[in-house]
């Protein structure tokens, strides 16, 4: 099953957040920021694995070809071989080391060998090739990963490059021409670059797939097979004792019988990112005659990314070592292949940046003068400038300047204080004024000639001393300043961590006088009602006294006035 060089690393958006990890640990940048998520451009990548062991989220994983193995043992039993990497003895218990090749054969494959058995083969022929040209630099090319950095970020030193191939094609090759071509070859090591190293090298045919030893191990929990019910077993090829010191700094040389590197002015062993680009800088305007052996992961392929966890690297190391120095049985078995290779500069391109486009992302960050310009790595770039030019480039954002977007934030939150219509003011621990907006200079009537005098200047400091003395967090309540004319609500609260106190003030004072002009008006309108009432009563009163008295002065008239028609009847008669 083939895939396209270099689709080996993938990110899960879901786990992506905005930390920037994986693109400060990145030796060559080959991340892309796009609306905070961390995306691997396949053509910059070469694969050292180091976003997939770093990513806090887990979001960076590699190309898990388990599934692709099981098909090639379903498809072809009897006939599947396993080169397994020296490293194995790093990546297994002591105690479990030869149940190993005990688990390649219950998973299906019919032949497991040691890749130290091209590890000899690789070795031997890299020093010949440098001999026959000593007057200049060699570099090993075992490890693809560095092979891979330097046909793209370092071509001048290209030429440097020795051509044979690493140990895992070289023994591939030689299991294919030993058990014939129909076989299939599955190459298990603790590299995931090799999964790119497999699919560029496709002409050849020579590793059908590759496992790293974590998937080695998540297979046999599939399958429900464990190491320690196992019975041991060894190899079906013997290699050359020396070869399995190959996954440690050093060990090409090691395995060759060359000169102890440590001490040798023509022979060094580098690992790391960071002494293999001064390796390579300094050979670039020093090509002087030396022979390197770099491994880009540091200390060797014992800490490849492929590696399962647990264990530090000196305890891997030392497993290497007793694993090497034990002895091997039967003669070593002989490669008989050609293991050379070609390797080129394959430059990548370099999009022009001016200084004018450069300049004008820097002051769009406020990094225009060379003061602002921190360089504290923080987006995952080593300068400002550096970051400036990816985000021309469209693989950063201004927005992963954590100066700038703290900047934004001060600016953002100085713009909600100049603008609240609420009063606020800021004190320190002794409740001094370090801080106040417009609206409560405007309330109180100060200046900022306030600032650094106690809140006690302008008013009752009660609330704040009551929150300090740490009896509350927080205060609300209605207050009345009658000094300056003003009814508020107060909030006060305590920002411990800073031994800071806030006050808000809310001006209530218009509605406050409305509703007392309300409640006065209430007042005098019972009060007239009251005495409209009363008024009302006494004319009443008055009314109908005044009816009574007329009553009665009308019953009296009419009374007389009947006696006397009385009384003149009665002479008619």
């Amino acid at each position: 099953m083939k895939h396209k060089p270099g689709q080996v690393i993938f990110t899960d958006r879901a786990r992506c957040v905005d930390c920037y990890r994986c693109l400060r640990v990145c030796p060559v940048k080959a991340i892309s920021i796009r609306k905070g998520q961390a995306m691997v451009e396949e053509d910059l990548c070469i694969a050292c694995g180091r976003c997939i062991s770093e990513c806090p989220q887990h979001a960076k994983s590699f190309r898990n070809d388990v599934h692709a193995a099981k098909k090639i043992m379903e498809n072809n039993p009897g006939k599947v071989a396993v080169s397994l990497a020296p490293a194995f003895a790093a990546a297994a218990e002591e105690n479990q080391r030869m149940n190993v090749p005990s688990a390649l054969r219950r998973l299906g494959a019919s032949f497991v060998a040691e890749t130290s058995v091209g590890a000899y083969k690789v070795s031997m022929k890299s020093f010949e090739m440098a001999s026959k040209r000593p007057e200049q630099p060699f570099i090993a090319t075992a490890c693809p990963t560095l092979v891979n950095y330097v046909e793209k970020y370092h071509p001048a030193a290209a030429d440097f490059l020795v051509p044979v191939m690493s140990p895992m094609l070289a023994h591939a090759a030689h299991l294919k021409k030993k058990l014939g071509r129909d076989w299939k070859v599955i190459f298990v090591g603790p590299c995931i670059s090799k999964k790119f190293e497999a699919d560029r090298m496709d002409d050849s045919g020579a590793v059908d797939c590759v496992l790293t030893f974590t998937e080695f191990l998540q297979w046999l929990d599939e399958e429900d097979i464990r190491l320690d019910n196992l019975e041991p077993s060894g190899f079906d090829e013997t290699p050359v004792q020396s070869a399995r010191m190959f996954p440690v700094s050093g060990g090409l040389m090691r395995t060759a019988g060359e000169e102890d590197s440590h001490v040798s002015l023509n022979r060094v062993a580098v690992s790391g990112f960071r002494e293999i680009e001064d390796m390579l800088s300094s050979l670039e305007k020093d090509p002087r005659p030396i022979f390197v052996e770099p491994l880009f992961c540091e200390g060797g392929c014992i800490n490849g990314p492929g590696m399962p966890d647990g264990g530090d690297l000196l305890s891997r190391k030392e497993k290497v070592i007793r694993y090497a120095m034990e002895p091997v049985r039967g003669a070593a078995a002989e490669v008989n292949v050609s293991v050379t290779a070609a390797y080129g500069a394959m430059p990548l391109e370099n999009e022009e940046v001016s200084e004018d486009e450069i300049r004008k992302v820097l002051e769009m960050t406020g990094k225009g003068d060379a003061e602002n310009q921190l360089n504290c790595g923080a987006c995952g770039y080593d300068t400002c400038r550096e970051k400036a030019v990816a985000v021309i480039k469209g693989m950063a954002e201004p927005e992963m300047c954590m100066p700038y977007m703290r900047r934004l934030a001060e600016r953002r939150t100085d713009k909600i204080l100049d603008t609240s219509p609420n009063g606020i003011v800021i004190l320190d621990g002794q409740l001094t004024i370090i801080g106040m907006n417009p609206a409560f200079r405007e309330m109180f009537r100060c200046t900022d000639a306030v600032t650094g005098k106690n809140i006690s200047y302008l008013m009752d400091p009660d609330a704040f001393e009551y929150i300090a003395s740490g009896a509350a967090e927080k205060t609300d309540e209605n207050i009345s300043f009658d000094r300056y004319n003003l009814y508020c609500r107060r909030i006060a609260y305590a920002l411990r961590q800073d031994e800071q106190y806030i006050g808000i003030f809310v001006d209530n004072t218009k509605a406050y006088t409305g509703t007392k002009q309300l409640e006065s008006m209430k007042e005098k309108a019972v009060l007239q009602a009251r005495e409209l009432l009363e008024h009302q009563i006494t004319m009443a009163e008055s009314m109908a006294k005044f009816l009574g008295e007329n009553t009665a002065r009308g019953e009296e008239i009419v009374s007389k006035l009947i006696a006397i028609a009385s009384e003149d009847s009665a002479g008619r008669e």
